[in-house]
């Protein structure tokens, strides 16, 4: 295992390479991550259906992070990162079919140096762990 460190990444792959798009999610099914893994650090995560938007949360309040996979700069695109998705668990099913992996503080190195299976961190996390809110629509501020 090489050394871990914090370094500022884009979100998101080079679009050069996929028709113009700018892939932000992996789908983390049938994929092993063998390389190139690494952490985003959050409080929060957020998600939105229509018009409607969610804040997520632990429900402890506690900060976790979400596992992603990095790509090296290539040309004028930076080192980027993407984020990867598991099914929805209970908590989330309701509004989304999709959130980030979340991965406890506890697993940090199993994550980045690949010490427990994916099965393992990749679990769905238990009902009533994450708390999700709705966030209130942004009104214009008059001029």
């Amino acid at each position: 295992m090489g050394e871990v460190e914090m370094v500022k990444a884009v979100w998101g792959s080079d679009p050069r390479f996929s028709d113009g798009i700018n892939f932000r999610f992996v789908r983390s099914e049938g994929r092993a991550f063998p390389k190139r893994r690494c952490l985003i650090p959050a409080s929060e995560f957020r998600m939105g259906t229509g018009d409607h938007r969610y804040r997520v949360t632990l429900d402890s309040g506690n900060f976790f992070y979400l596992a992603a996979v990095w790509d090296p700069p290539l040309a004028d695109w930076p080192l980027s990162y993407r984020i990867l998705t598991i099914p929805a668990g209970a908590d989330v099913i309701p509004y989304q079919s999709r959130h980030g992996v979340i991965i406890e503080r506890r697993n940090v190195m199993h994550w980045l140096d690949g010490t427990l299976p994916n099965e393992v961190l990749f679990e769905e996390p238990p009902r009533h762990t994450l708390f999700v809110e709705p966030l209130r629509a942004q009104t214009a501020l008059p001029l």
